[in-house]
């Protein structure tokens, strides 16, 4: 039967999208849709217009008067044509490249078919294209989609072959023949392209989707080395913790050795050839100096090695820099028997985790800046929020880097407001409200995207209210505090409301939750004195608190309302007077 003949063919489609998920552009091509470059969009074209010429040729001749099939051909009779699988690779390329490629397939494909003769080459030649145009206007509107569903793939080749059918009948001469030629293989190449479409788009996405849980694997991976490690990396970079890291890197990580660096000497080496790769040694590999230098990933063999005993076990290495601000302070290293054995995915590895480990470099340099502190009530705040905020918005930035971009750039630009606003306020004695917010909107941003189905974030603003100052460093605490114990035992709806409203010249500033709440007994020490806590230090509110006091007078003092399972509001007043006056002297 044609049918089953047709179904054959699709074993060729299979092999043939296989082969095209290989290929760096078509890569590109589904990873940025409508953004390929211009230069490669020819070449995707004539890649897809290919496909559908192979289409062609691996079709069925069939001859209309005699009800003949034949395979293979290079021309046809007049009185012959083609059950093929061409339609294909056209709306294929529509579907994923959008109507100028889905157009330039079928131009491609369809001029061929034109050429190659039969009374159906004219209507087959423009349905082709027509074809390509159709599947390029799905693929647009599915553009917001990495790919289209191959449910969707199946209806629009289904649809793309009907009106193949519908032009032969229209356009091919003698009707009787045409009429004859569609009701023999119409519905079998109907059926078949279809089902051929929607296997086409369901390889490529079973392909992506592995790849994208591979990557996941990893991620979790080198996030749970960052939890691991961050105890010993937050203490420096020195012998004791390079060594602790390299241990917990080793049983984590597919490699036979690994290593860190300072800028001059091996600090830590675990695995084989520990025997002669030993701490305090100085660094002999030229590739290794030069991943210091230039902060470049490097990939290097066993001659680049440059290890003094020819029987050495190391074959091949992955060095990545590990940074600490703007200076790169060292090298990661790790070791393989060859370089067969070092994957992309173990060169995304290493560069992850040397970022996590830089990060936590980073996170013990604020730590010791923040022990060099001069206000000591600031100094309290930050050791409070600082660290453990800036280590889980780093978690969240690197866990969004590979599948959102450009979510991760803007939670970065977020982070690095965030820290310059704590930086300046630990320089100044106040901010003014207009400060206060952008700090708190910087945390909130990255909170929100932490807990994105569990916090709901609204806020209540007066313009005009904006302009009156407080001390430095205020409403950041008080909307942490309201989230981490408002919020600890929510699992969704979760709402803080920032309210910020000028009433009769006083400023009226409240932080509402509609969380756990807090106890009666608790409540009645919060701003007396600091309160333990297991989540926390248990100095936000009261520092917060006495400092308002202390620089606006017992009338701008915290007041706390809360009844539990039914939220909690912190709220403050501020004389617009007041704060006209602080403002000049801060000035």
């Amino acid at each position: 039967m044609l049918i089953a003949a047709m179904v054959e063919r699709l074993g060729i489609i299979v092999t043939v999208a296989f082969v095209m998920t290989r290929i760096g552009f078509f890569r590109k091509l589904i990873e940025q849709r409508s953004h390929v470059k211009r230069s490669q969009t020819l070449f995707i074209i004539l890649l897809f217009g290919f496909f559908g010429i192979i289409g062609s040729y691996t079709g069925l001749v069939v001859n209309a008067v005699g009800d003949e099939y034949a395979k293979w051909h290079l021309t046809l009779e007049g009185n012959e044509a083609i059950a093929n699988s061409r339609v294909i690779g056209i709306v294929a390329a529509g579907l994923l490249g959008g109507p100028w490629i889905g157009l330039g397939a079928g131009l491609v494909a369809g001029g061929h078919r034109y050429f190659l003769g039969g009374f159906t080459a004219f209507a087959c030649g423009v349905s082709t294209v027509l074809a390509g145009i159709l599947a390029g206007y799905v693929g647009k509107r599915e553009k917001k989609n990495r790919l289209v569903s191959p449910t969707k793939a199946f209806f629009v080749g289904f649809l793309a072959e009907a009106m193949q059918m519908g032009i032969i009948l229209l356009f091919a001469k003698p009707y009787p023949v045409a009429l004859e030629l569609v009701s023999d293989i119409g519905w079998p190449m109907i059926i078949a392209n279809g089902i051929g479409t929607g296997i086409f788009i369901l390889i490529i996405k079973s392909v992506f989707q592995e790849e994208e849980k591979m990557g996941a694997v990893q991620s979790q991976k080198a996030l749970r080395l960052a939890d691991r490690t961050v105890k010993y990396m937050r203490k420096g970079l020195n012998s004791t913790s390079a060594f602790a890291t390299c241990q917990i890197l080793m049983k984590e990580v597919d490699a036979i050795a690994v290593s860190i660096t300072n800028k001059t000497h091996i600090l830590a080496h675990v695995g084989v050839a520990s025997d002669h790769h030993q701490k305090d040694r100085p660094i002999q590999t030229e590739a290794t100096k030069r991943v210091i230098e230039t902060g470049e990933i490097l990939k290097v063999g066993k001659k680049e090695i440059h290890c003094d005993r020819d029987n050495c076990p190391l074959g091949a290495a992955v060095m990545a820099p590990l940074v600490k601000g703007d200076e790169i302070v060292g090298a990661l290293k790790f070791y393989f028997h060859s370089e067969k054995s070092i994957s992309p995915i173990m060169m995304e590895l290493t560069k992850g985790v040397a970022t996590l480990l830089s990060n936590q470099l980073e996170l013990a340099e604020i730590d010791t800046h923040k022990e060099l502190a001069r206000e000591s009530e600031v100094k309290a705040l930050q050791a409070q929020i600082s660290p453990h905020f800036l280590f889980n918005a780093i978690n969240v930035i690197v866990s969004l880097i590979r599948i959102q971009p450009d979510k991760a750039r803007t939670l970065l630009i977020s982070l690095s407001q965030f820290i310059r606003q704590n930086v300046n306020g630990s320089a100044r004695s106040t901010s003014t409200l207009r400060e206060e917010c952008q700090h708190v909107k910087a945390y909130l941003a990255i909170e929100e995207a932490r807990f994105y189905d569990r916090l709901q974030v609204k806020y209540e603003v007066d313009e005009e209210a904006l302009q009156a100052v407080v001390p430095s460093i205020t409403l950041q605490p008080l909307v942490e505090n309201a989230i981490k114990h408002g919020m600890k035992n929510q699992l969704e709806g979760f709402i803080l409301t920032i309210s910020i409203v000028l009433k009769g010249g006083t400023v009226h500033v409240k932080i509402e939750d509609n969380g756990e709440g807090i106890e009666a007994t608790r409540l009645q020490s919060l701003l007396k004195e600091p309160v333990n806590s297991a989540t926390g230090t248990g100095i936000a509110l009261y520092n917060v608190n006495k400092r308002l006091v202390m620089m606006m007078g017992d009338e701008s003092g915290l007041s706390i309302s809360s009844v539990q399972g039914k939220g909690t509001i912190v709220a403050f007043t501020l004389s617009e007077e007041r704060g006209r006056l602080d403002e000049s002297r801060n000035h």
